[in-house]
């Protein structure tokens, strides 16, 4: 009987015992909410805003410069921000400003992009200063191997602006200082000492400008696209066949940037040299078809040329003017 007794003391001990545990539990974490209620809100938001001046800085460079993210932005692996504040590429998508800061506004319009590429060195509607000296031209032939001219109002270009032959057979309008001009077709090379921007003209037409004697004058010159009435020939080199060629233009009103032959895959671009010929080594698209493409971007395509060595073949066509 006692020991029934003792057991069930023992039971409401415990219930008490579990009771007093679930109170003080439930009385910690009243205190614990109450601690946290009361702390400054400062402590709670330090983490986004740490990350705030970063996002900032960013957009105010965009705005701004409209530049595009920095080497160190775009080589981070992991897209985290690099020690100067740049942003990662994620971010970068996202620092847009609807409105268009000084350095995005519209500029007027240009000449096409592939304008600039094809004319290399010499770009069209720009004026370059430079000098003039003379040389004696003989009967016109130059480095450009057009063969003796029909005049004499030629000039040799210098070895930089000369670039490869691009500048063979290009015209040029020549402005002296004291106001007397001419125009003149590139038909030869100026090696060194000739400086960049260098033209070294014929006689004949060093004196429409100056008395010989002075010998060398400071001039300013730009590439025109003149009036004529020639088409363009196309001649193969001696020793040109199926196997190996090499092909020129002539006559033609503005520079030639590329020429291309057809072959059974396509179009194949082939390499120029010095000497103004473009060289089919392996004799692909020797004797097929021929495209030119002018500084402008305007391209021609000739049918019809057999491959005859050294034979200038006339053809229909002809670069529009600019």
């Amino acid at each position: 009987m006692n020991t029934s007794r003792q057991a069930a003391r023992q039971r409401r001990q415990r219930r008490r015992l579990m009771l007093a545990g679930t109170s003080a539990l439930i009385a910690a974490g009243v205190v614990a909410y109450l601690v946290m209620a009361l702390l400054p809100d400062r402590n709670v938001d330090a983490g986004p805003a740490a990350a705030t001046p970063l996002a900032t800085t960013q957009v105010k460079a965009t705005a701004v410069g409209g530049e595009r993210a920095t080497p160190a932005a775009t080589a981070s692996p992991t897209g985290s921000p690099s020690p100067t504040g740049s942003p990662t590429p994620k971010g970068a998508a996202t620092t847009t400003s609807p409105r268009p800061s000084p350095t995005d506004t519209p500029e007027p319009k240009r000449k096409p992009a592939t304008t600039t590429a094809q004319a290399g060195r010499l770009q069209p509607h720009t004026t370059y200063r430079g000098v003039a000296t003379a040389y004696e031209a003989a009967d016109g032939n130059g480095a450009c191997l057009f063969g003796p001219s029909p005049d004499l109002m030629i000039a040799a270009m210098n070895t930089t602006d000369y670039e490869t032959s691009r500048a063979c057979g290009a015209y040029v309008l020549v402005r002296a200082a004291n106001g007397r001009s001419i125009t003149v077709r590139i038909t030869n090379e100026c090696p060194l000492p000739c400086a960049p921007r260098q033209l070294d003209l014929s006689q004949q037409a060093f004196a429409k400008l100056a008395d010989l004697k002075v010998g060398r004058i400071p001039i300013t010159w730009s590439l025109v696209s003149p009036s004529i009435s020639n088409k363009i020939s196309i001649r193969y080199k001696t020793g040109s066949s199926r196997y190996w060629c090499g092909i020129q233009a002539i006559g033609h009103r503005n520079p030639v940037a590329r020429l291309e032959v057809r072959t059974s895959g396509g179009w194949r671009q082939l390499p120029r040299t010095s000497y103004n010929y473009f060289i089919a080594a392996d004799g692909s698209g020797c004797g097929s078809a021929i495209r030119l493409t002018d500084i402008y971007g305007e391209r021609l395509t000739i049918n019809g040329i057999a491959v005859r060595p050294n034979v200038v073949q006339p053809t229909q066509v002809q670069f529009a003017r600019h």
